[in-house]
């Protein structure tokens, strides 16, 4: 039987943590002499409160979660944080019901970056800056989970970037605490960096530090309904497509970099792939938009690459609307929201060093059948591709597809239209944010869907951001037996 006790007693840490964090839009609000700070101040005192039960409730002078634990952990601790994460929305005088709330709580803990919220330019400060705080601690716990945790529960060939620390599942939480903090430090150089740079450009500091946490976070909440359009500025459009395109690297590897290990970044071959893959996917979509949409090559080129950096880190930034470009942006659009940047980083997707994984595997495969009595394993980054990582792979991608496809099928029973139903499931469970057609389009809103959908797309983005088996080991009676 599940020992709850060490799993309840994180889950209280982490809850006085987000009470903590509540305490930044107060005081911003308060500022501002807008009266949510109320708000946001009773949501932090129910916070602050149920957490200092389960910690006090859960007391143990040394923590050690055994697999089975971290499974649950991993589980419940997104659902818990972002059902409390989600009272400041609440309680504010915008009026939501409790699914919404929860719905744009848990987009900006997952980093997918849908909302429910119009006239951003009008919102007060706290509702905004609440807003990318929870993006940007959404990254940290992403960063922290594929580093230290999903390699070790085996989690759709995850196993691929397994670290010594994290070799043995029960030293999760005491070992790794140094690895935490170096990935921790990196994250807060890598978002000053990005604010420096956005207010160096022109940006006021508030939006300069609101957008810093959502760029870095990969997360894409603005503080504009016009998002990047917003700001007229090619220079802050190439900042922010650099910035992205940081942030969709393995963060591990800027730990090495920070300590003078340059090769760390330049060696590795999911990072050269993946670049190389931006690339020439950039200029293919460059040439397009002016060849045959008309455009000046310099814009061309800019809003080619923003926008493909933008949704294959699944930021969800957008700086034009995409959708008027024709059927060919709109196909490219789909596929980069399946593929995704790197593991070890904060965006969402099936992961870019999957999709190459495989095609290494397949051109294994296609060389032995040339070759029948040669030797020809596949391998990735200089190690070997086993049998139980090529089967833990290939099995995250049909359930992954599947996913999408089940919600895709369910939001298309509550009502909503083909384009609407495919591209929002792609993008739940993508942790994308902005998909196609008029409702939930780049300059669209999740407001007008049903509560039952919200619930879906919800369910949706949990399930991406989890990599699928975290969350459905859960469902079997097997787990719950043992």
């Amino acid at each position: 039987m599940t020992d709850w006790k060490p799993v309840l007693f994180v889950l209280g840490h982490l809850l006085l943590a987000l009470a903590a964090a509540m305490a930044v839009p107060t005081i911003a609000d308060a500022v501002a002499s807008d009266p949510d700070w109320r708000n946001f101040a009773a949501a932090a005192g129910i916070t602050l409160t149920v957490g200092g039960i389960l910690v006090g409730a859960n007391w143990a002078p040394a923590i050690r979660l055994t697999v089975r634990q971290a499974f649950l952990f991993t589980t419940l601790a997104w659902m818990v944080v972002s059902g409390f994460a989600a009272l400041p929305f609440l309680f504010s005088n915008i009026e939501l019901g409790y699914a919404d709330a929860f719905f744009e709580a848990i987009s900006g803990l997952t980093t997918t970056g849908a909302t429910i919220f119009t006239n951003l330019d009008r919102q007060a400060p706290g509702i905004l800056l609440w807003r990318s705080i929870l993006q940007w601690l959404g990254g940290v716990g992403i960063i922290a989970m594929a580093v230290v945790m999903l390699p070790f529960l085996n989690v759709g060939g995850m196993q691929l970037f397994r670290m010594e620390s994290s070799d043995r599942a029960d030293k999760f939480l005491p070992r790794p605490r140094q690895i935490a903090m170096s990935l921790i430090s990196t994250y807060l150089v890598i978002s000053f960096a990005c604010m420096a740079t956005y207010w160096a450009l022109g940006m006021n500091m508030f939006e300069a530090l609101c957008h810093a946490m959502t760029t870095v976070s990969t997360g894409g909440y603005s503080t504009s309904d016009a998002s990047f359009a917003h700001f007229d500025s090619p220079a802050l459009h190439w900042a922010a497509t650099f910035f992205m395109l940081a942030a969709g690297l393995p963060f591990v590897l800027y730990v090495g970099v920070l300590r003078g290990q340059i090769s760390y970044l330049t060696r590795n071959q999911q990072v050269r792939g993946f670049v190389l893959f931006v690339v020439v996917v950039a200029f293919a979509v460059a040439i397009w938009l002016w060849r045959v949409q008309g455009l000046s090559l310099p814009d061309a080129l800019r809003f080619a690459a923003f926008h493909v950096v933008s949704i294959v880190t699944t930021t969800g930034y957008r700086a034009a609307d995409y959708t008027q470009w024709g059927g060919f942006v709109q196909l490219v659009v789909l596929m980069l929201t399946f593929i995704g940047a790197c593991a070890g980083s904060t965006a969402g997707g099936i992961k870019f060093y999957r999709v190459h994984a495989l095609f290494d595997m397949m051109r294994a495969r296609v060389r032995q059948l040339i070759f029948p009595h040669a030797m020809l394993p596949a391998s990735y980054d200089g190690r070997p591709i086993s049998n139980e990582v090529g089967l833990s792979i290939a099995l995250f991608l049909f359930v992954y597809v599947a996913t999408v496809g089940f919600i895709a099928i369910a939001l298309a029973a509550l009502g909503l239209d083909l384009v609407t139903s495919l591209s929002g499931a792609a993008t739940a469970v993508g942790n994308v944010g902005p998909g196609l057609g008029p409702i939930i389009g780049p300059f669209g809103s999740y407001a007008s869907l049903p509560d039952a959908a919200k619930w879906v797309l919800s369910v949706g983005m949990l399930l991406g951001r989890l990599e699928m088996f975290t969350v459905l080991v859960l469902l079997s009676r097997t787990f719950w037996r043992r």
